[in-house]
Formats: structure tokens, sequence, C-alpha cells
């Protein structure tokens, strides 16, 4: 599973992509089961942030679903954290 995350806003508007490939992973299976939570629970739209915060674009397999600060999920939040931290 490709599990990639877009990272845009923000006070200085600089844009940030990363991207995990689960394949062969220790952790693929909890990265899985994280990012279909995502999946299930996330918007096809942007939603209407707050000025000045990040907006998120996470694309699991082809599949788009967006979010934005201050109202992530803890879902949202831990796998954009993971992927911006871990993706190259």
């Amino acid at each position: 599973m490709r599990i990639r995350v877009r990272r845009t806003g923000g006070f200085a508007g600089i844009e940030r992509r990363a991207e995990v490939d689960t394949s062969g992973r220790p952790d693929a299976h909890e990265l899985q089961t994280l990012a279909q939570r995502v999946l299930a629970s996330g918007r096809g739209t942007p939603p209407t942030g707050v000025p000045d915060g990040f907006r998120y674009e996470i694309t699991v397999d082809g599949r788009t679903v967006h979010a934005a600060d201050p109202r992530l999920t803890e879902d949202e939040r831990e796998l954009v954290t993971r992927v911006l931290k871990e993706g190259a």
C-alpha cells in the first residue's frame, strides 16, 4: 500500500510531501489499518480551515481524502505525522 501526504498552508505557506510504501515494513499492518480508517472517515473535498492552518491531502492507493487543522481526527493526525516523518 502506498500512502502519500501533501501538506500545504501554514504561516510560511511551504508545501511538504512525503510517501510511504508499506510493503515489507514491520508496521505494515498497523499503517494499513490506520490508512483504511482515515479513508473511511475522510472528506472528499477540502474542508474549511483556519487562517495560517495546515491543509492535508492524504492519498492511499489512488484514493484521496482531505483534512485541515485544527479539526484533524486522531487517526488523521497520527497518519500524517508518521508519513511526514518517515516518508521520502
